[in-house]
């Protein structure tokens, strides 16, 4: 059983979500404006987050941003929109995942199951602390080092590093990035993934120019290895 904040003011679509969540055996609390959810969110420390976008007293994206700068907790936003801007502002916001409504409760329940599998782990790599030369990314407390100096990543990086961490050598493609790191199931969106490296090579103090860790293979992917590893 999972304990569930459902952050939605529509009456006519949080009654009926919460009962068929609870009937699907979750413990669901409810919200229906922004201050509230995030004060229950900190509050009452649940495992995963629905929230709805079109809140009346505040932007739900600027919630999410809220959200992300104190807690880790997995959030699902439930949008209106379909399009893969809207999508990727979400996710870059800081959403582990989107539903698009009108959604059933058994395609929430879906989505909430997968976050969950992800939080909990699903192999090696995911809860063990990942060397790749000089650089260790240590998935339970989100920390990464550089040869023992502290990184400050954003989640969304954290999560692109530890990716490509877990994989050293290989060469990974911006659609297994977009669908792995950023959960969009189409490609299209290579752009935030170039942005995003951008940053990420930055942090760790090397440029596309004169890479270290991060090589870029033209028309493929990116891959993460070892300074002086043979590419």
């Amino acid at each position: 059983m999972a304990r569930l904040l459902l952050i939605e003011d529509d009456l006519t679509i949080r009654t009926p979500l919460l009962r068929a969540l609870r009937d699907r055996g979750h413990a669901v609390a409810a919200a229906s404006t922004a201050m509230t959810g995030l004060r229950d969110a900190l509050d009452d420390r649940p495992d995963l987050v629905v929230l709805d976008l079109g809140l009346p007293d505040l932007d739900g994206r600027e919630l999410l941003r809220m959200l992300r700068a104190v807690s880790a907790v997995p959030v699902i936003v439930a949008t209106a929109r379909d399009d893969e801007t809207e999508i990727v502002r979400v996710l870059d916001a800081g959403a582990d995942d989107y539903v698009v409504k009108p959604f059933t409760a058994a395609q929430l329940d879906a989505r909430i199951r997968a976050v969950l599998r992800r939080g909990t782990g699903s192999g090696p790599e995911e809860d063990t602390t990942l060397v790749v030369g000089g650089l260790r990314v240590d998935p339970r407390s989100r920390q990464v080092t550089l040869d023992g100096t502290p990184v400050e990543l954003t989640p969304r990086e954290f999560d692109l590093l530890h990716h490509l961490a877990g994989r050293p050598g290989q060469v990974v493609t911006k659609r297994e990035l977009l669908a792995e790191v950023w959960r969009v199931p189409y490609g299209g969106a290579d752009k935030t993934v170039d942005v995003h490296l951008s940053w990420l090579r930055r942090k760790l103090g090397e440029s596309a120019q004169a890479p270290r860790y991060l090589h870029t293979v033209r028309g493929v992917g990116v891959r993460l290895e070892a300074p002086g590893s043979p590419g």
